[in-house]
């Protein structure tokens, strides 16, 4: 630990890092390369395999937490007995559909010592994607039309609403694009069964995919903001690889976005640009992206700055960025002793 630098306890989740990866991992590489403060690491897991678990040399120690289905009091009550434990200063959450547990449980948090940053309720809302559209009309930011549906009977006659192909998506994650409305029916029930109703469909783009990270000081104030374009897409719709690209438009969207809902938090925009160069902003996402090292890497520690926001330090906003910087992810075989398996499975912590 470096002399003179503050020491914060914190609590990370989205350790997996999977084909579709969680954020966890990047986060924690950027807080490990923080310059204003040391830190201690403790994620904060949901299954025995999500591989952050194991990574020692980024992760301190690991707990086991409640699946967000539990509700609010299991979390609380897990997280209590972790913090009589650790003392945690900072939980950052990583994941959709746990947010709302952590942003409800904010208060209680701070008054055990965990401080949080997360978006108002309002906000989270807002840009929910069966939200989505309104959001767009309202702040002049141009969004697909979308429908959203609740039976596979509403769903019967869409090619009356959008023209093929369209997009299936579910309410926290997964896409997919359907040409046929057999292709539909076989999305509507892929996509409901595991993350549940209701589905939206949403015209299709074409165009070129692009990404913004950011951050938001609830003030209407844009912190940080990093624009990439994807350079490898795997067949889930995840970003393998990324350029940091020069974009004044895709950054005067976010700040546009971020002054108009006076966003608290990390987030990401997912765009997709026309053949006519206009912005067509497809998703809010209310947390960091998985490929939020790449941020990182080019100058922008949002993961740094989303501690110190929650500590209550102050935050200049990043003014600068490196352009044609590339991240390529890749994955590797970690070698583990299954004892190290069983602990987590079966005491919930290792």
């Amino acid at each position: 630990m470096t002399k003179n630098r503050p020491k914060l306890t914190i609590g990370v989740t989205g350790l997996n890092a999977i084909d579709s990866p969680g954020p966890g991992v990047a986060v924690i590489r950027g807080l490990r390369e923080a310059e204003s403060f040391d830190c201690r690491i403790i994620g904060l897991s949901y299954e025995s395999l999500e591989p952050g678990i194991y990574m020692h040399h980024l992760v301190d120690k690991t707990y086991q937490i409640p699946y967000p289905s539990a509700g609010t009091e299991a979390l609380m009550q897990r997280l209590q007995y972790i913090q009589q434990k650790e003392k945690m200063d900072v939980i950052i959450p990583n994941f959709d559909a746990e947010l709302f547990s952590f942003m409800r449980l904010s208060g209680t948090l701070r008054s055990m010592g965990i401080n949080t940053f997360l978006p108002e309720n309002e906000q989270f809302e807002a840009r929910q994607k069966v939200n989505l559209y309104n959001f767009g009309k309202e702040h002049g930011i141009s969004v697909p039309p979308a429908k959203v549906i609740y039976t596979l009977g509403e769903a019967q006659n869409i090619d009356k609403d959008f023209d093929w192909p369209l997009v299936v998506k579910g309410k926290y994650y997964d896409a997919s694009l359907a040409y046929n409305p057999e292709q539909v029916r076989s999305a509507f029930n892929k996509i409901s069964a595991k993350w549940g109703l209701p589905i939206i469909i949403q015209k299709f783009i074409h165009g070129s995919e692009y990404n913004v990270t950011g951050l938001g000081d609830g003030q209407g104030n844009t912190l940080a903001a990093v624009p990439m374009r994807k350079q490898y897409i795997t067949d889930k719709g995840k970003a393998w690889g990324g350029i940091s690209i020069a974009d004044e438009k895709a950054i005067e969207l976010t700040r546009h976005f971020v002054k108009a809902s006076r966003w608290r938090g990390p987030f990401e925009l997912e765009l997709m640009m026309d053949k006519e160069g206009q912005y067509h902003l497809l998703e809010i996402n209310p947390r960091m992206p998985a490929w939020i090292y790449l941020a990182v890497g080019v100058g922008q520690n949002i993961p740094e700055a989303v501690a110190r926001l929650a500590m209550g330090w102050p935050v200049k906003p990043f003014e600068h960025y490196e352009v044609g910087k590339m991240f390529v992810r890749y994955s590797w075989d970690m070698i583990v002793d299954i004892s190290e398996f069983e602990t987590i499975s079966t005491q919930g912590e290792l």
